[in-house]
C-alpha cells in the first residue's frame, strides 16, 4: 500500500512540475510570437528606445542619456547580486534537508513527501535562479555594449555623418538596449516563477494553479495593462517588432 501511495505521490509531482515547464516556455514562446504582430509592452518599449535614440543624435550633452543607462544596468545588477545570495542560501538549505523537510512537515496544510521529493524540488528552485543568474548577468553586459555605443555616437556637429548613419546608428543602439531589457525581463520572469514553485512545497495540485495563475499575472501585465494603454496613448505610429531574439 505504501508504494502504491509513494508512486501516486511521484507521478502526481513530475506532472505538476512537466506543467509548470510547460508553462514557463509555452509562454515564454508565445509572448514573443504575439508580441510581433500586437502592441505589448516590448513592442511599444521598443518604439520609445528608437526615439530615444534619435533625440539623443540631436543633443551636445548627453550626461542625462549616460545616466539613465548606468540606473539600467544598477538594477540589473541589484537583482543579479541578489540572485547569487539567493542561490548561496538554497545550497545551504539542500546541506540540512531532513531539518528543512521536519520543519515543513509540521505545519498542517503541506502534503507529506520523501527525502528525494524534496530534494528534487530544491533542486528545481536551484536551477531556476542559476538560471535568472546568466540572464541577470547577460543584461549587464549587453547595457555595457549599450554604453559603448553611446560613446561612439555621431556627434552634432559632424557633417560627414549622413543621415542614413544616424538612422542605422539609432536602430542599432536601440535594438541593443531591447536586447538588454528582453534579458532583465527573462530575468524577472524566473522569479515570478519561483515564487509559484514555493507552493510546491505545499502540494502538487496548489503548484500547479499559481503557476497557472503567474501565467496570467504575466499575461495581463504584457498585453493588457494599464500602463501599455498609457504608453500607446501618444500620436506615434503602431508598434513594430521588437528585435528578433
Amino acid at each position: 500500500m505504501n508504494d502504491i501511495l509513494h508512486a501516486e505521490s511521484l507521478w502526481l509531482n513530475f506532472t505538476a512540475f512537466g506543467w509548470f515547464i510547460f508553462c514557463w516556455i509555452g509562454y515564454t514562446r508565445y509572448a514573443w510570437h504575439k508580441g510581433r504582430d500586437t502592441p505589448c509592452l516590448a513592442s511599444v518599449l521598443h518604439l520609445y528606445r528608437k526615439d530615444w535614440m534619435s533625440r539623443l543624435l540631436l543633443r551636445e550633452q548627453r550626461i542625462a542619456d549616460a545616466s539613465l543607462i548606468s540606473n539600467l544596468e544598477r538594477n540589473t545588477s541589484f537583482f543579479a547580486s541578489s540572485t547569487l545570495l539567493i542561490v548561496a542560501g538554497l545550497i545551504t538549505v539542500m546541506g540540512a534537508t531532513d531539518r528543512a523537510q521536519s520543519l515543513l512537515q509540521e505545519l498542517p496544510f503541506v502534503a507529506s513527501v520523501s527525502r528525494e521529493i524534496s530534494e528534487v524540488k530544491l533542486l528545481a528552485m536551484l536551477g531556476i535562479f542559476v538560471y535568472a543568474f546568466f540572464t541577470f548577468s547577460w543584461a549587464m553586459r549587453q547595457y555595457n555594449f549599450a554604453s559603448v555605443l553611446f560613446g561612439s555616437a555621431p556627434l552634432v556637429g559632424e557633417k560627414h555623418v549622413s543621415e542614413i548613419e544616424r538612422k542605422a546608428f539609432a536602430t542599432r543602439a536601440a535594438k541593443v538596449l531591447s536586447k538588454a531589457a528582453h534579458s532583465f525581463n527573462l530575468g524577472l520572469r524566473s522569479y515570478y516563477f519561483a515564487l509559484a514553485m514555493l507552493c510546491w512545497f505545499i502540494n502538487p495540485w496548489v503548484f500547479m494553479g499559481m503557476t497557472a495563475g503567474v501565467v496570467y499575472v504575466l499575461y495581463r501585465r504584457e498585453f493588457k495593462s494599464t500602463v501599455l494603454e498609457v504608453l500607446m496613448a501618444t500620436p506615434a505610429q503602431f508598434p513594430e517588432p521588437p528585435p528578433e531574439q
